[in-house]
């Protein structure tokens, strides 16, 4: 099966997306929920719905799974897995970090993925069978072999149980690596070290739909990822994702 349409229904659909993102950025916002430590907006539903719109009226089988919601045929083989805002609080804070994240999914198996960040214009994408791009353009992990040269993302979600596990690694980051980030947006993290802006991306607990798009990417970029489902939680998953090339103290 030939993954380029599918690839291009994905960019297509983000950067429609994104120039609806970047046209509401700064305005007033309408909040659906405040959580203690997530927002959720109602811009959120208005572009996912905006993303669905274009790919179910391509491909009108597929079925949809979204932090949004499900729509479509959920027995279809094919599944588009999608994040409208990630990086929602960022946004709302008016913080230029955020991304549009989509990818499909054909019975376990990412066929394609597409990052785009509306505020940088910058477009990571990938098919299967093909290498990783940003903006068209070839791209690989980083080059660097060494902790104490590395700049390391570690994400820490709100659970207190998340904290609490996600606090001790950030400490070895903080003391082994060149820098620590935590930036706000799981996608622009795992894109960021597809292209070698970062050497690793490590995150506890985390949703599908932030990460699908990347997990292609990284890997045709040369890198490693291992994702672990949560112990407990169903839909949610630790993750790892690395150039493959610097050891990471993770016990």
């Amino acid at each position: 099966m030939d993954p380029a349409p599918f690839l291009q229904t994905a960019l297509d659909a983000a950067h429609a997306a994104g120039g609806f993102l970047r046209a509401n950025f700064g305005r007033p916002l309408q909040v659906d929920e405040n959580l203690a430590h997530d927002i959720k907006l109602e811009l959120d539903r208005r572009t996912q719905a905006l993303i669905e719109g274009i790919v179910l009226d391509r491909h009108p089988g597929h079925a949809i799974l979204g932090e949004e919601g499900v729509r479509g045929d959920q027995s279809s083989g094919y599944e588009w897995i999608i994040d409208p805002i990630d990086g929602t609080v960022n946004f709302f804070y008016n913080i230029p970090h955020f991304a549009v994240s989509i990818a499909l999914r054909h019975r376990g198996e990412i066929l394609a993925g597409v990052i785009h960040d509306p505020m940088r214009g910058e477009t990571w994408s990938v098919q299967a069978g093909s290498p990783a791009l940003l903006n068209g353009q070839p791209i690989s992990v980083s080059p660097r072999t060494e902790l104490s040269e590395a700049t390391v993302s570690v994400g820490v979600s709100k659970s207190l149980h998340t904290i609490n596990r996600g606090l001790p690694l950030f400490e070895k980051m903080l003391r082994g690596a060149k820098k620590c980030r935590m930036m706000g947006s799981a996608s622009l993290d795992i894109a960021y070290v597809a292209c070698g802006r970062l050497d690793a991306y490590i995150e506890n607990m985390i949703s599908i739909w932030d990460v699908a798009a990347g997990l292609l990417l990284v890997e045709a970029a040369g890198g490693k990822v291992d994702m672990q489902p949560h112990e407990t939680l169903p839909g949610k998953f630790s993750i790892v994702a690395s150039s493959g090339k610097i050891p990471l103290p993770l016990e």
